[in-house]
């Protein structure tokens, strides 16, 4: 780890775990700088980067993966960028070139380039959506299990 106190930046190279609450990003590589007002931006780069989310109020994880991902906790807002996916422990699972996922508002957008160099050689998206189910009050986890992501 290297970080210069003046610039507000920090970098981290091997095995990095980031944890802030419930969210916890693990990649090859993670760069965080602080704004004058105390928010990270981070920027994970992995063969993938991977990410995982408690969702508020619910028993559910939003996991998460790409090449590189950049977090941004003044927004609530997470990007992926490169082979990116993201799921959901409900069976929802979303691939393309890039993903946005805003955790405030619980609103994502995927995107694919066109052409063959990204995630599908249409250069479309992939979604599977499964039906929603009533929410159920969220229950303690039991000891030893945690998310399926």
């Amino acid at each position: 780890m290297t970080a210069d106190e003046a610039k507000k930046l920090a970098t981290f190279e091997g095995k990095v775990v980031l944890t802030q609450g419930s969210l916890i990003i693990r990649a090859e590589r993670i760069v965080v700088r602080q704004d004058s007002d105390g928010f990270q931006h981070g920027v994970a780069t992995g063969s993938p980067a991977t990410f995982r989310h408690k969702r508020e109020g619910y028993g559910e994880y939003i996991c998460g993966e790409a090449l590189k991902i950049e977090y941004d906790n003044k927004l609530d807002l997470v990007e992926f960028f490169n082979k990116a996916r993201l799921s959901r422990d409900s069976g929802d699972d979303i691939r393309g070139d890039y993903i946005s996922y805003d955790a405030r508002n619980e609103r994502f957008a995927v995107k694919s380039n066109t052409g063959t160099t990204g995630t599908n050689r249409e250069g479309r998206v992939s979604a599977t959506i499964m039906p929603k189910k009533p929410a159920a009050p969220e229950a303690p986890v039991p000891a030893g299990a945690g998310p399926r992501c």
